[in-house]
Protein backbone atom coordinates (compact mmCIF):
# COMPACT_ATOMS: atom_id res chain seq x y z
CA UNK A 1 0.00 0.00 0.00
CA UNK A 2 1.45 3.35 -1.01
CA UNK A 3 2.13 6.21 1.42
CA UNK A 4 -0.57 8.30 -0.32
CA UNK A 5 -3.17 5.60 0.29
CA UNK A 6 -2.09 5.30 3.93
CA UNK A 7 -2.38 9.07 4.39
CA UNK A 8 -5.86 9.11 2.89
CA UNK A 9 -6.95 6.22 5.12
CA UNK A 10 -5.64 7.98 8.21
CA UNK A 11 -7.34 11.18 7.17
CA UNK A 12 -10.66 9.40 6.67
CA UNK A 13 -10.35 7.86 10.14
CA UNK A 14 -9.68 11.27 11.67
CA UNK A 15 -12.74 12.77 9.96
CA UNK A 16 -14.91 9.85 11.10
CA UNK A 17 -13.63 10.18 14.66
CA UNK A 18 -14.27 13.91 14.63
CA UNK A 19 -17.83 13.39 13.39
CA UNK A 20 -18.42 10.75 16.04
CA UNK A 21 -17.21 12.94 18.91
CA UNK A 22 -18.86 16.16 17.72
CA UNK A 23 -22.24 16.54 19.43
CA UNK A 24 -25.14 17.00 17.08
CA UNK A 25 -27.06 20.25 17.51
CA UNK A 26 -30.29 19.65 19.39
CA UNK A 27 -33.50 21.43 18.56
CA UNK A 28 -34.71 23.83 21.17
CA UNK A 29 -38.08 22.77 22.49
CA UNK A 30 -40.53 25.45 23.61
CA UNK A 31 -40.67 25.93 27.35
CA UNK A 32 -44.25 25.00 28.22
CA UNK A 33 -43.83 26.46 31.71
CA UNK A 34 -44.24 29.91 30.20
CA UNK A 35 -47.84 29.01 29.36
CA UNK A 36 -48.83 28.24 32.95
CA UNK A 37 -49.59 31.83 33.97
CA UNK A 38 -51.50 32.86 30.78
CA UNK A 39 -53.63 29.72 30.82
CA UNK A 40 -54.36 30.18 34.52
CA UNK A 41 -55.45 33.79 33.95
CA UNK A 42 -57.81 32.78 31.14
CA UNK A 43 -59.31 29.99 33.26
CA UNK A 44 -59.85 32.34 36.20
CA UNK A 45 -61.37 34.89 33.82
CA UNK A 46 -63.81 32.28 32.49
CA UNK A 47 -64.63 31.11 36.01
CA UNK A 48 -65.36 34.68 37.16
CA UNK A 49 -67.65 35.21 34.16
CA UNK A 50 -69.47 31.89 34.63
CA UNK A 51 -70.12 32.49 38.33
CA UNK A 52 -71.35 36.05 37.81
CA UNK A 53 -68.45 37.68 39.66
CA UNK A 54 -67.52 39.44 36.43
CA UNK A 55 -70.53 40.88 34.59
CA UNK A 56 -70.73 40.13 30.87
CA UNK A 57 -71.54 43.76 30.04
CA UNK A 58 -68.33 44.86 31.76
CA UNK A 59 -66.02 42.24 30.25
CA UNK A 60 -67.10 39.37 28.04
CA UNK A 61 -66.00 35.86 28.91
CA UNK A 62 -63.24 34.11 26.92
CA UNK A 63 -65.85 31.88 25.28
CA UNK A 64 -67.81 34.89 24.06
CA UNK A 65 -64.60 36.56 22.87
CA UNK A 66 -63.69 33.51 20.79
CA UNK A 67 -67.20 33.38 19.35
CA UNK A 68 -67.04 37.10 18.50
CA UNK A 69 -63.64 36.61 16.85
CA UNK A 70 -65.11 33.92 14.60
CA UNK A 71 -68.11 36.10 13.75
CA UNK A 72 -66.12 39.22 12.78
CA UNK A 73 -63.68 37.08 10.81
CA UNK A 74 -66.41 35.32 8.83
CA UNK A 75 -68.22 38.61 8.18
CA UNK A 76 -64.99 40.15 6.84
CA UNK A 77 -64.97 43.01 9.35
CA UNK A 78 -61.79 41.84 11.08
CA UNK A 79 -59.75 41.02 7.93
CA UNK A 80 -60.67 44.37 6.32
CA UNK A 81 -59.79 46.34 9.43
CA UNK A 82 -56.57 44.38 9.85
CA UNK A 83 -55.42 45.16 6.30
CA UNK A 84 -56.15 48.87 6.75
CA UNK A 85 -54.23 49.03 10.05
CA UNK A 86 -51.28 47.06 8.64
CA UNK A 87 -51.06 49.44 5.68
CA UNK A 88 -50.98 52.50 7.95
CA UNK A 89 -48.35 51.00 10.23
CA UNK A 90 -46.22 49.91 7.26
CA UNK A 91 -46.22 53.40 5.74
CA UNK A 92 -45.50 55.08 9.06
CA UNK A 93 -42.78 52.55 9.83
CA UNK A 94 -40.99 53.13 6.52
CA UNK A 95 -41.15 56.90 6.94
CA UNK A 96 -40.06 56.86 10.59
CA UNK A 97 -37.23 54.38 10.01
CA UNK A 98 -35.89 56.34 7.04
CA UNK A 99 -35.84 59.67 8.86
CA UNK A 100 -34.71 58.26 12.22
CA UNK A 101 -31.82 56.19 10.84
CA UNK A 102 -30.68 59.01 8.55
CA UNK A 103 -30.66 61.60 11.34
CA UNK A 104 -28.98 59.15 13.71
CA UNK A 105 -26.17 58.49 11.23
CA UNK A 106 -25.69 62.18 10.46
CA UNK A 107 -25.53 63.19 14.13
CA UNK A 108 -23.43 60.18 15.11
CA UNK A 109 -20.85 60.32 12.33
CA UNK A 110 -20.31 64.07 12.14
CA UNK A 111 -19.50 66.48 14.95
CA UNK A 112 -21.25 69.31 13.11
CA UNK A 113 -24.14 66.98 12.39
CA UNK A 114 -24.46 66.32 16.10
CA UNK A 115 -24.45 70.04 16.88
CA UNK A 116 -27.11 70.81 14.26
CA UNK A 117 -29.35 67.73 14.43
CA UNK A 118 -29.25 66.49 18.00
CA UNK A 119 -30.62 69.58 19.87
CA UNK A 120 -33.87 69.96 17.89
CA UNK A 121 -34.51 66.21 17.89
CA UNK A 122 -33.99 66.05 21.64
CA UNK A 123 -36.38 68.98 22.11
CA UNK A 124 -39.07 67.33 19.99
CA UNK A 125 -38.50 63.98 21.70
CA UNK A 126 -39.69 65.39 25.02
CA UNK A 127 -43.10 66.19 23.51
CA UNK A 128 -45.67 63.39 23.95
CA UNK A 129 -46.28 62.57 20.31
CA UNK A 130 -49.70 61.07 21.07
CA UNK A 131 -50.76 64.49 22.35
CA UNK A 132 -50.30 65.86 18.83
CA UNK A 133 -53.44 64.10 17.59
CA UNK A 134 -55.68 67.22 17.88
CA UNK A 135 -53.14 69.34 16.00
CA UNK A 136 -52.70 66.71 13.30
CA UNK A 137 -56.46 66.51 12.81
CA UNK A 138 -56.61 70.31 12.63
CA UNK A 139 -53.75 70.49 10.12
CA UNK A 140 -54.36 67.41 7.99
CA UNK A 141 -58.00 66.48 8.61
CA UNK A 142 -59.18 62.96 9.46
CA UNK A 143 -57.71 61.16 6.44
CA UNK A 144 -54.77 58.79 6.28
CA UNK A 145 -51.96 61.34 6.59
CA UNK A 146 -52.30 62.18 10.31
CA UNK A 147 -52.42 58.49 11.24
CA UNK A 148 -49.32 57.68 9.21
CA UNK A 149 -47.47 60.70 10.61
CA UNK A 150 -48.35 59.74 14.17
CA UNK A 151 -46.88 56.28 13.64
CA UNK A 152 -43.82 57.77 11.94
CA UNK A 153 -43.17 60.11 14.88
CA UNK A 154 -43.47 57.23 17.31
CA UNK A 155 -40.91 55.24 15.30
CA UNK A 156 -38.51 58.11 14.59
CA UNK A 157 -37.28 58.94 18.08
CA UNK A 158 -36.31 55.47 19.39
CA UNK A 159 -34.58 54.73 16.09
CA UNK A 160 -32.70 58.03 16.17
CA UNK A 161 -31.55 57.57 19.78
CA UNK A 162 -30.38 53.99 19.30
CA UNK A 163 -28.64 54.58 15.96
CA UNK A 164 -26.93 57.68 17.37
CA UNK A 165 -25.82 55.80 20.51
CA UNK A 166 -24.70 52.80 18.47
CA UNK A 167 -22.54 54.88 16.11
CA UNK A 168 -21.00 56.88 18.96
CA UNK A 169 -20.39 53.69 20.93
CA UNK A 170 -18.15 52.03 18.31
CA UNK A 171 -14.75 51.21 19.80
CA UNK A 172 -12.26 53.94 18.74
CA UNK A 173 -9.49 51.32 18.65
CA UNK A 174 -11.35 49.47 15.90
CA UNK A 175 -11.64 52.68 13.88
CA UNK A 176 -7.95 53.37 14.41
CA UNK A 177 -7.03 49.85 13.34
CA UNK A 178 -9.16 50.21 10.23
CA UNK A 179 -7.45 53.51 9.36
CA UNK A 180 -4.01 51.98 9.84
CA UNK A 181 -5.06 49.07 7.62
CA UNK A 182 -5.81 51.54 4.83
CA UNK A 183 -9.61 51.44 4.92
CA UNK A 184 -11.32 54.33 3.17
CA UNK A 185 -14.01 56.27 5.08
CA UNK A 186 -16.70 54.37 3.17
CA UNK A 187 -15.07 51.02 4.03
CA UNK A 188 -14.78 52.01 7.71
CA UNK A 189 -18.47 52.88 7.70
CA UNK A 190 -19.44 49.59 6.06
CA UNK A 191 -17.13 47.18 7.87
CA UNK A 192 -16.70 48.79 11.30
CA UNK A 193 -19.28 51.45 12.16
CA UNK A 194 -22.46 49.84 10.84
CA UNK A 195 -21.77 46.35 12.28
CA UNK A 196 -20.80 47.94 15.59
CA UNK A 197 -24.01 49.96 15.70
CA UNK A 198 -26.24 47.08 14.61
CA UNK A 199 -27.10 45.69 18.10
CA UNK A 200 -28.27 49.09 19.30
CA UNK A 201 -30.13 49.69 16.02
CA UNK A 202 -32.07 46.43 16.30
CA UNK A 203 -32.96 47.26 19.90
CA UNK A 204 -34.31 50.57 18.64
CA UNK A 205 -36.33 48.71 16.02
CA UNK A 206 -37.97 46.55 18.67
CA UNK A 207 -38.89 49.63 20.69
CA UNK A 208 -40.11 51.44 17.57
CA UNK A 209 -42.43 48.60 16.57
CA UNK A 210 -44.04 48.58 20.01
CA UNK A 211 -44.62 52.34 19.87
CA UNK A 212 -45.93 52.04 16.30
CA UNK A 213 -48.76 49.75 17.41
CA UNK A 214 -49.52 52.00 20.37
CA UNK A 215 -49.65 55.00 18.04
CA UNK A 216 -52.02 53.38 15.55
CA UNK A 217 -54.39 52.34 18.36
CA UNK A 218 -54.67 55.95 19.52
CA UNK A 219 -54.95 57.29 15.97
CA UNK A 220 -57.66 54.85 14.91
CA UNK A 221 -59.75 55.21 18.04
CA UNK A 222 -59.68 59.01 17.82
CA UNK A 223 -60.70 59.73 14.23
CA UNK A 224 -61.03 56.92 11.69
CA UNK A 225 -63.55 55.37 9.36
CA UNK A 226 -61.75 52.04 8.93
CA UNK A 227 -59.23 49.86 10.69
CA UNK A 228 -59.07 47.83 13.90
CA UNK A 229 -59.51 50.94 16.01
CA UNK A 230 -62.66 51.85 14.10
CA UNK A 231 -64.01 48.36 14.74
CA UNK A 232 -63.33 48.82 18.46
CA UNK A 233 -65.05 52.21 18.53
CA UNK A 234 -68.12 50.79 16.79
CA UNK A 235 -68.22 47.96 19.31
CA UNK A 236 -68.08 50.46 22.16
CA UNK A 237 -71.20 52.20 20.83
CA UNK A 238 -73.14 48.90 21.07
CA UNK A 239 -71.49 47.80 24.36
CA UNK A 240 -69.87 44.82 22.58
CA UNK A 241 -67.04 44.17 25.03
CA UNK A 242 -66.36 40.86 23.28
CA UNK A 243 -65.51 42.61 20.00
CA UNK A 244 -63.45 45.22 21.86
CA UNK A 245 -61.37 42.47 23.44
CA UNK A 246 -60.96 40.81 20.04
CA UNK A 247 -59.56 44.04 18.58
CA UNK A 248 -57.19 44.55 21.50
CA UNK A 249 -56.05 40.92 21.31
CA UNK A 250 -55.27 41.32 17.60
CA UNK A 251 -53.20 44.43 18.35
CA UNK A 252 -51.31 42.50 21.03
CA UNK A 253 -50.68 39.53 18.70
CA UNK A 254 -49.40 41.86 15.99
CA UNK A 255 -46.99 43.44 18.47
CA UNK A 256 -45.75 40.05 19.66
CA UNK A 257 -45.35 38.80 16.09
CA UNK A 258 -43.32 41.78 14.89
CA UNK A 259 -41.14 41.62 18.01
CA UNK A 260 -40.49 37.92 17.41
CA UNK A 261 -39.51 38.67 13.81
CA UNK A 262 -36.98 41.26 14.95
CA UNK A 263 -35.57 38.84 17.53
CA UNK A 264 -35.12 36.24 14.80
CA UNK A 265 -33.42 38.90 12.67
CA UNK A 266 -31.12 39.65 15.61
CA UNK A 267 -30.05 36.01 15.84
CA UNK A 268 -29.23 36.01 12.13
CA UNK A 269 -27.56 39.40 11.75
CA UNK A 270 -25.73 39.29 15.08
CA UNK A 271 -24.51 35.71 14.80
CA UNK A 272 -20.96 37.03 15.23
CA UNK A 273 -21.64 38.05 18.83
CA UNK A 274 -20.09 35.77 21.47
CA UNK A 275 -22.39 33.49 23.39
CA UNK A 276 -23.10 34.34 26.99
CA UNK A 277 -25.06 36.99 28.89
CA UNK A 278 -24.17 39.69 26.35
CA UNK A 279 -25.11 37.62 23.32
CA UNK A 280 -27.95 35.59 24.74
CA UNK A 281 -31.47 36.04 23.44
CA UNK A 282 -33.61 38.28 25.53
Amino acid sequence: MSSTTLARTAGDRDVAATRATTPRPTRRRPDLRRWISPVTIVLLWQLASSTGVLAEDELASPVRVVTAAIDVTVSGELPEGLLVSLGRVALGLVLGLTVGVTLGLVSGLSRWGGHLVDPPVQMLRTLPHLGLVPLFILWFGVGELPKVLLVALGVLFPMYLNVHAGVRGVDPKLLEAASVSGFTPAERLRHVVLPGAMPSTLTGLRLALGIAWLSIIVAETTAADAGLGYMIMNAREFLRTDVIVVGLAVYALLGLTTDALVRRLERTVLAWRPAGPAGADR
